[in-house]
């Protein structure tokens, strides 16, 4: 029994720990699909962080937290767009660029306005999002298997865990069941074919990488308002980069992403739990190694099982309108 309630615990850690990944990949799938490669995610995340939990601490409230993360790293995609789709700029650098404008601006501001080492104040009760626990959590936890299932990886997660895996099917029915999914995709693999159809190719991305900006800002507020209760120097760790990672290992499909983004998530929460832990055969392991072992793995998974990942034909790949 306390094998099973171990791995419960790691599930749970996986679950929580994948959050971000996901909404991240997720946003990322929007803006690859339609044409615009977002190196950007990373600095978007760390945005929406800094933003949300600023807004939080000074207003008093987790919703205004999370609308103004919402709103800036809507505001970071935007410019994003404005250089690689209306100026037709590097897609790359320009997402380089706000990553690096992210990782500076938030520490200058936050110090500035908190006087923190670059951090916000902590997070009360009110100003980041509690667990929710379901009806009847508390009752049957004692039960053998059924009990830490249901109280544990079920319930007792914050609201944004429960938007993020909702986002996975509604993404999937976005993509391949709605209009806007259908020439998001066609845009993304022959913008000429939908400029000719009399759709603006570059509304669509515009609009494709408001979705980024929106699922970048919502992981952004997980990071400082639900995991951590406040934001840190560069507390988004390279997630970003995973998320593209994920995004690449699923071949940019969102129920892929899912499971993609839960292996790394599993990843992560094994080397946590393995962190000073002797291994068989092996003896202790420096911590230093665990923490590295996600990023080890991530380049071995992308490296040798993914096979032949296809992107969108035309990423990266500026549209300039036929005369």
């Amino acid at each position: 029994m306390d094998m099973f309630n171990a791995i419960v615990q790691v599930l749970d850690s996986t679950i929580r720990l994948s959050v971000p990944l996901l909404l991240a990949c997720l946003a990322g799938l929007y803006s690859e699909r339609a044409g615009i490669f977002d190196i950007g995610l990373e600095g978007k995340m760390l945005v929406g962080a800094f933003a949300g939990a600023s807004a939080a601490a000074v207003f008093h409230s987790a919703l205004i937290g999370l609308g103004t993360a919402i709103l800036i790293s809507v505001a970071f995609a935007l410019v994003h767009g404005f250089a690689s789709i209306t100026h037709r700029g590097n897609q790359i650098v320009s997402g380089v660029a706000i990553n690096f404008v992210a990782a500076g601006s938030t520490i200058i501001l936050g110090q500035a306005w908190f006087s923190q080492g670059g951090r916000t104040p902590a997070l009360q009760p009110g100003e980041r999002f509690e667990a929710i626990t379901w009806p009847g959590a508390d009752a049957i936890k004692g039960v053998p298997i059924i009990g830490p299932i249901y109280a544990e990886l079920i319930s007792g997660h914050s609201i944004l865990v429960y938007f993020a895996f909702a986002m996975v099917p509604f993404t999937w029915w976005v993509l391949f069941r709605t209009r806007f999914g259908l020439r998001m995709r066609a845009v993304g693999e022959n913008p000429a074919a939908v400029d000719t159809a009399g759709i603006s190719v570059a509304w669509l991305r515009y609009r494709a990488l408001i979705c980024t900006g929106i699922l970048t800002g919502v992981a952004g507020a997980y990071l400082s308002m639900v995991q951590n209760g406040g934001f840190v120097k560069d507390m988004t760790a390279g997630k970003g980069y995973i998320a593209l990672a994920a995004l690449i290992f699923a071949k940019w499909k969102p129920v892929n992403a899912m499971f993609a983004c839960l292996l790394f998530g599993f990843l992560d929460a094994a080397s946590i739990r393995l962190q000073g832990s002797p291994l068989p055969l092996v003896g202790k392991v420096p911590a230093q190694f665990m923490q590295a072992l996600p990023y080890v793995l991530t380049v071995i998974l992308l490296a040798g099982f993914i096979g032949k990942a296809i992107p969108p034909r035309a990423g990266g790949v500026p549209y300039v309108k036929e005369r």
